[in-house]
């Protein structure tokens, strides 16, 4: 649940900042920008310090070196929270934290299935729900960083 907190929380504090006139946290998107940030920052360094052995414990069993994924993915999230705030890597990074949303999702069944997860907003429906909004924030970021890639690569004599 705190990723999700993390992520409504800075959203809105960002979407609020800019409405109050910060130039460049308009439009809308680039506030959510900051939010995915800021909730992968979060949950990558949980693949680092505090939740680290139930990271680990969630890995389905099909899986090798369960540890190791923990790591590979911890960083990757961590790149990835860095990639979303910089123009240049930002649609690329959000179509990986996309794609790792969808491809870790599994894991969260698993865990839920096999008893690792146990709190309310851990199980199949709630998680499913928080997945698709994450999911959401992440498409969100990659269509408003491709869009603002496909103007700054316009002919400079047909940008409005």
């Amino acid at each position: 649940m705190a990723p999700l907190v993390i992520l409504i929380a800075v959203t809105l504090v960002l979407a609020l900042a800019g409405a109050a006139g910060v130039r460049w946290l308009r439009p809308w998107p680039m506030a959510v920008r900051g939010g995915v940030a800021a909730m992968f920052t979060a949950t990558g360094v949980a693949h680092f310090v505090g939740m680290r052995e139930q990271l680990v414990s969630m890995v389905p069993p099909a899986l090798p070196e369960p540890a190791l994924l923990v790591t590979v993915t911890g960083v990757l999230e961590l790149a990835g929270a860095l990639g979303v705030l910089w123009p240049r890597t930002a649609t690329w990074a959000a179509a990986g934290l996309s794609a790792m949303l969808v491809l870790m999702f599994p894991a969260n069944v698993y865990a839920v299935q096999s008893g690792v997860l146990t709190a309310w907003d851990d199980q199949i429906v709630p998680r499913t729900l928080m997945q698709v909004v994450f999911l959401a924030a992440t498409l969100t970021v990659f269509v408003h960083a491709r869009r603002g890639q496909a103007r700054l690569n316009r002919p400079a004599h047909s940008r409005s």
